[in-house]
């Protein structure tokens, strides 16, 4: 069994089921969650605070109703704690056809093995983020495509290559085109700029001074 299948087939139970409602597979979706930072573990403890923001629930007794409800409903096994210091414990009913669920990597299925959504959040952060430059070359061959001087992506190359393909804030470059564009952006404003420079007189200073005059 896979977390997919078995969301497509709990939802398809909610359709059928009239006696719930909106705040009920809020609810649901939110253990879920916890479920899957608990790795998929049979049984798993929550926090009610944690669980109620997960789930946008802003009461106790409607959390606890719910919570009663999707047990009724043999959505979940609920097994409340009267200790304050922890945590009441659930335990996830699938909804599959197949008979065994496979809970890592290690374990032999014909079918997909439960993966966390906190690694398929990870892949498509890298999927989204562009390759750094193999060499020198790559980028060279970048910036003549963009009719942009060569001296400059030499320039480029070395400096983020020194400093391990970060920004200032040591945050990773995530796509180099853009900081190449960025890079060249600078470069002609910083051409314009000692030409300004030399029109400002910030000491308003002139070349018939009188030097017998006091300071």
């Amino acid at each position: 069994m896979n977390y997919i299948t078995h969301l497509n087939a709990v939802f398809q139970q909610f359709s059928k089921d009239p006696s719930l409602n909106a705040t009920h597979i809020s609810l649901y979706m939110a253990l879920f969650q916890s479920w899957n930072i608990h790795r998929f573990k049979k049984t798993f403890y929550i926090q009610r605070e944690e669980i109620m923001r997960m789930g946008k629930i802003g009461s106790n007794p409607t959390y606890h109703r719910c919570l009663n409800k999707l047990h009724d409903q043999k959505y979940i096994q609920y097994q409340p704690s009267h200790n304050p210091y922890k945590g009441s414990r659930v335990r996830m009913l699938i909804f599959d056809t197949s008979s065994k669920q496979a809970l890592n990597k290690y374990e032999t299925s014909s079918k997909q093995a439960l993966t966390p959504l906190i690694n398929y959040n990870k892949q498509k952060r890298n999927f989204n983020k562009r390759e750094l430059p193999q060499n020198e070359i790559e980028v060279l061959d970048h910036f003549k495509n963009k009719s942009w001087a060569a001296n400059e992506g030499k320039k480029f190359y070395n400096h983020y290559s020194s400093i391990g393909w970060k920004l200032r804030n040591e945050i990773e470059i995530i796509d180099w085109h853009a900081t190449a564009k960025n890079w060249i952006l600078k470069a002609k404003e910083f051409e314009k700029a000692p030409t300004a420079f030399q029109k400002r007189d910030n000491l308003k200073t002139t070349k018939n001074k009188n030097y017998g005059e006091p300071l």
